[in-house]
């Protein structure tokens, strides 16, 4: 960490730049939120300048039960998912989130797996915490979970997790050890815990609940979810802007936009009417004074360089049907 209080990369972070680099360019379709989310803590942890002077520090946003319920501490409920203590907890994190967010955004589509994201992380902290005021009063536990601090993405990789394998009938491996892929979450908890010291165990115990309830939860509602109806409102806001700039910049098209057998005064978003060819009936627009396939006049006078113009007031459909060729060639 510089002086300013901003991290630099020790090379792990240009290796999950190029792993995540690598994982997009070979999809034909590009995930949104995932990348969203990628970038999120990744920014988040590396404190750019431009950001160094918003964002709080990590001592301000640790995970803390004792913290959280005694000053109604809101920011270290939320922003402690998005901060991670080193270089390897972002990286392992991050690619996990790759891999996982791929799949279930790509199943999901990105306004459900947003509301996912934002329900899983809200129910796993919020089981975290019950849980560590659970053990200090049902069981009078010693304080350590009460009081341990902790950050990062694990909670919501746990219970993102729990939701890609809870429909899976094959066989994972979990860091060595082959299990169901519908219990790697929980041999996953066991494991970490056992050999990687540091670890919050009531964190990832809570994103495995958080996972089971968003699914008990999930199966049990049919209809329209609230929290992705406000996720895609809020999305189509953002992004009108972009849309409206689109819509006065787009080009405009005076030729090809007529229909046959239309109606004689319809408005359009080109041309203040479509009149009807009295001849071969097309609909042309109201920019045009001579019919684009059978140059018949507006006023319904034909051509007068056609030598057949003045004889007939109903083209032949062969003759239409030349006309329309050399028109066109």
């Amino acid at each position: 960490m510089d002086r300013a209080g901003r991290r630099v990369s020790r090379g792990m972070l240009p290796l999950l730049a190029l792993h995540a680099f690598s994982e997009y360019h070979r999809l034909p379709w590009k995930p949104p939120v995932t990348a969203a989310l990628l970038a999120t803590n990744t920014l988040i942890y590396l404190r750019p300048a431009f950001l160094n002077s918003l964002l709080p520090s990590i001592d301000q946003v640790w995970f803390n039960a004792h913290l959280i319920l005694k000053y109604k501490d809101l920011k270290r409920f939320f922003l402690s998912a998005f901060y991670h203590a080193s270089e390897s907890h972002l990286f392992y994190n991050m690619t996990s989130l790759l891999w996982k967010g791929v799949q279930l955004e790509t199943s999901m589509g990105s306004t459900e797996f947003a509301s996912m994201v934002v329900a899983l992380l809200g129910m796993s902290q919020g089981i975290t915490l019950l849980l560590a005021k659970s053990l200090l009063v049902f069981f009078d536990y010693d304080r350590t979970y009460y009081s341990e601090y902790a950050v990062g993405f694990s909670g919501v990789l746990f219970g993102m997790k729990v939701v890609l394998n809870s429909q899976s009938e094959n066989y994972t491996n979990v860091h060595g050890l082959i299990v169901p892929a519908r219990y790697a979450a929980w041999a996953e908890l066991i494991i970490i815990q056992m050999f990687v010291p540091g670890v919050s165990f009531l964190g990832h115990l809570g994103g495995i609940l958080a996972g089971l309830l968003y699914l008990k939860l999930k199966g049990g509602h049919s209809g329209f979810s609230p929290l992705s109806t406000i996720i895609r409102g809020t999305a189509g806001v953002l992004t009108w802007p972009l849309r409206f700039v689109r819509y006065l910049f787009r080009r405009q098209r005076i030729y090809g936009r007529g229909t046959v057998g239309g109606s004689h005064t319809r408005r359009t978003a080109t041309a203040p009417v479509i009149w009807r060819c009295q001849a071969c009936t097309y609909d042309n627009s109201g920019w045009l004074s001579i019919c684009e396939i059978c140059g018949t006049s507006r006023s319904g006078n034909e051509l007068s360089s056609d030598p057949q113009s003045h004889h007939s007031s109903v083209l032949p459909l062969e003759e239409i049907r030349r006309r329309r060729v050399e028109r066109f060639s």
